[in-house]
Protein backbone atom coordinates (compact mmCIF):
# COMPACT_ATOMS: atom_id res chain seq x y z
CA UNK A 1 0.00 0.00 0.00
CA UNK A 2 0.92 3.52 -0.64
CA UNK A 3 2.65 5.33 2.71
CA UNK A 4 -0.04 7.19 4.72
CA UNK A 5 1.50 10.80 3.92
CA UNK A 6 1.86 10.03 -0.06
CA UNK A 7 -1.91 9.05 -0.25
CA UNK A 8 -3.01 11.42 1.98
CA UNK A 9 -1.43 14.42 -0.61
CA UNK A 10 -2.37 12.60 -3.85
CA UNK A 11 -6.03 12.69 -2.08
CA UNK A 12 -5.45 16.51 -1.07
CA UNK A 13 -4.23 16.85 -4.99
CA UNK A 14 -7.62 14.74 -6.75
CA UNK A 15 -9.91 17.20 -4.90
CA UNK A 16 -8.36 19.95 -6.39
CA UNK A 17 -8.60 18.17 -9.92
CA UNK A 18 -5.12 17.15 -9.90
CA UNK A 19 -4.75 14.37 -12.98
CA UNK A 20 -1.16 12.84 -12.00
CA UNK A 21 -2.18 12.57 -8.29
CA UNK A 22 -5.26 10.38 -9.35
CA UNK A 23 -3.48 8.62 -11.73
CA UNK A 24 -0.92 8.12 -8.35
CA UNK A 25 -4.09 7.14 -6.25
CA UNK A 26 -4.99 4.98 -9.24
CA UNK A 27 -1.58 3.42 -9.51
CA UNK A 28 -1.30 2.47 -5.99
CA UNK A 29 -4.55 0.88 -5.40
CA UNK A 30 -5.55 -0.60 -8.66
CA UNK A 31 -3.84 -4.17 -8.02
CA UNK A 32 -5.53 -5.00 -4.74
CA UNK A 33 -9.03 -3.65 -5.76
CA UNK A 34 -9.47 -5.31 -9.20
CA UNK A 35 -8.23 -8.48 -7.33
CA UNK A 36 -10.72 -8.14 -4.54
CA UNK A 37 -13.53 -7.76 -7.56
CA UNK A 38 -12.27 -10.85 -9.20
CA UNK A 39 -12.07 -12.91 -6.40
CA UNK A 40 -16.19 -11.74 -5.38
CA UNK A 41 -17.40 -12.38 -9.11
CA UNK A 42 -14.94 -14.70 -10.72
CA UNK A 43 -14.94 -12.80 -14.08
CA UNK A 44 -12.23 -10.82 -15.08
CA UNK A 45 -14.25 -8.41 -17.47
CA UNK A 46 -16.95 -7.82 -14.77
CA UNK A 47 -13.72 -7.43 -12.22
CA UNK A 48 -11.84 -4.96 -14.33
CA UNK A 49 -15.56 -3.24 -14.71
CA UNK A 50 -16.29 -2.94 -11.18
CA UNK A 51 -13.03 -1.70 -10.05
CA UNK A 52 -12.93 1.00 -12.90
CA UNK A 53 -16.24 1.79 -11.84
CA UNK A 54 -15.61 1.85 -8.23
CA UNK A 55 -12.24 4.22 -8.97
CA UNK A 56 -14.85 6.40 -10.40
CA UNK A 57 -17.36 6.80 -8.24
CA UNK A 58 -14.96 7.06 -5.17
CA UNK A 59 -13.00 10.22 -7.31
CA UNK A 60 -17.03 11.50 -8.00
CA UNK A 61 -17.82 11.55 -4.28
CA UNK A 62 -13.58 12.82 -3.48
CA UNK A 63 -15.42 16.25 -1.72
CA UNK A 64 -17.23 14.20 1.05
CA UNK A 65 -14.29 12.26 1.39
CA UNK A 66 -12.48 12.54 5.38
CA UNK A 67 -8.73 13.12 4.15
CA UNK A 68 -7.87 12.09 7.80
CA UNK A 69 -8.98 8.23 6.95
CA UNK A 70 -7.14 6.13 4.42
CA UNK A 71 -8.38 6.02 1.24
CA UNK A 72 -7.46 2.17 0.52
CA UNK A 73 -10.48 0.81 2.87
CA UNK A 74 -12.90 3.17 1.28
CA UNK A 75 -12.29 2.87 -2.05
CA UNK A 76 -12.45 -1.13 -1.13
CA UNK A 77 -15.64 -0.83 0.67
CA UNK A 78 -16.76 0.52 -2.75
CA UNK A 79 -15.41 -2.21 -5.02
CA UNK A 80 -16.81 -5.32 -2.65
CA UNK A 81 -20.41 -3.39 -2.78
CA UNK A 82 -20.44 -3.13 -6.21
CA UNK A 83 -18.79 -7.12 -6.62
CA UNK A 84 -21.40 -8.28 -4.23
CA UNK A 85 -24.28 -6.54 -6.24
CA UNK A 86 -22.76 -8.02 -9.75
CA UNK A 87 -22.71 -10.95 -8.73
CA UNK A 88 -26.47 -11.47 -7.07
CA UNK A 89 -27.19 -9.86 -10.47
CA UNK A 90 -25.60 -12.59 -12.19
CA UNK A 91 -26.80 -15.10 -10.11
CA UNK A 92 -30.29 -13.94 -10.90
CA UNK A 93 -29.42 -13.89 -14.38
CA UNK A 94 -28.43 -18.00 -14.19
CA UNK A 95 -31.86 -18.61 -11.89
CA UNK A 96 -33.62 -17.41 -15.30
CA UNK A 97 -31.22 -18.85 -17.81
CA UNK A 98 -29.71 -15.69 -19.17
CA UNK A 99 -26.50 -16.23 -17.73
CA UNK A 100 -23.29 -17.81 -19.68
CA UNK A 101 -20.24 -18.71 -17.83
CA UNK A 102 -17.33 -17.67 -18.98
CA UNK A 103 -14.04 -19.43 -17.83
CA UNK A 104 -11.36 -17.41 -16.90
CA UNK A 105 -7.52 -18.47 -15.67
CA UNK A 106 -7.18 -18.41 -11.93
CA UNK A 107 -5.24 -16.12 -9.67
CA UNK A 108 -1.73 -17.32 -9.68
CA UNK A 109 -0.63 -16.59 -5.61
CA UNK A 110 -3.84 -18.51 -4.42
CA UNK A 111 -3.53 -21.38 -6.34
CA UNK A 112 -6.28 -22.94 -9.15
CA UNK A 113 -8.19 -25.10 -6.32
CA UNK A 114 -8.66 -21.83 -4.04
CA UNK A 115 -10.13 -19.96 -6.54
CA UNK A 116 -12.48 -22.13 -7.70
CA UNK A 117 -13.69 -23.22 -3.71
CA UNK A 118 -14.02 -18.89 -3.18
CA UNK A 119 -16.05 -19.17 -6.26
CA UNK A 120 -18.74 -21.46 -5.39
CA UNK A 121 -19.31 -19.33 -1.57
CA UNK A 122 -22.17 -16.71 -1.59
CA UNK A 123 -21.02 -13.06 -2.91
CA UNK A 124 -21.31 -11.99 0.68
CA UNK A 125 -19.17 -15.20 2.09
CA UNK A 126 -16.74 -14.59 -0.52
CA UNK A 127 -16.87 -10.17 0.64
CA UNK A 128 -16.03 -11.16 3.64
CA UNK A 129 -13.09 -13.45 2.93
CA UNK A 130 -11.79 -11.37 0.29
CA UNK A 131 -11.54 -8.27 2.75
CA UNK A 132 -10.48 -10.53 5.88
CA UNK A 133 -7.72 -12.96 4.25
CA UNK A 134 -6.79 -11.09 0.59
CA UNK A 135 -6.75 -7.36 2.06
CA UNK A 136 -6.10 -8.27 5.54
CA UNK A 137 -8.85 -5.92 7.41
CA UNK A 138 -9.98 -6.90 10.99
CA UNK A 139 -13.22 -8.01 11.37
CA UNK A 140 -14.22 -4.97 13.14
CA UNK A 141 -13.34 -2.78 9.96
CA UNK A 142 -15.35 -5.19 7.78
CA UNK A 143 -17.81 -4.42 9.54
CA UNK A 144 -17.34 -0.59 9.11
CA UNK A 145 -16.84 -0.83 6.05
CA UNK A 146 -20.18 -3.10 4.81
CA UNK A 147 -22.19 -1.43 7.62
CA UNK A 148 -22.75 -5.36 8.93
CA UNK A 149 -22.64 -5.65 12.83
CA UNK A 150 -19.42 -7.50 13.82
CA UNK A 151 -21.20 -10.62 14.63
CA UNK A 152 -22.55 -11.31 11.19
CA UNK A 153 -19.37 -10.36 9.92
CA UNK A 154 -17.70 -12.78 12.00
CA UNK A 155 -20.18 -15.73 11.69
CA UNK A 156 -19.96 -15.22 7.40
CA UNK A 157 -16.07 -15.45 8.05
CA UNK A 158 -16.36 -18.69 9.74
CA UNK A 159 -19.31 -19.84 7.87
CA UNK A 160 -17.14 -19.22 4.64
CA UNK A 161 -13.79 -21.12 6.24
CA UNK A 162 -15.85 -23.88 6.88
CA UNK A 163 -17.32 -24.13 3.44
CA UNK A 164 -13.64 -23.62 1.90
CA UNK A 165 -12.77 -26.51 4.47
CA UNK A 166 -14.89 -28.99 3.15
CA UNK A 167 -14.38 -28.04 -0.53
CA UNK A 168 -10.76 -28.04 -0.18
CA UNK A 169 -8.89 -31.89 -0.09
Amino acid sequence: MAGSRHEHAWVRGAQAGSASDFEALFRAHWPLAYRAAYLVVHDQAAAEDIAQEAFLAAIRALDRFDRRRPFGPWLHRIVVNRAIDWARARKLRGELGLEEVASDPPDPELGEELVAAIGTLSPEHRAVIVLRHLLEYTPGEIARMLGLPRGTVNSRLRRGLDELKERLP
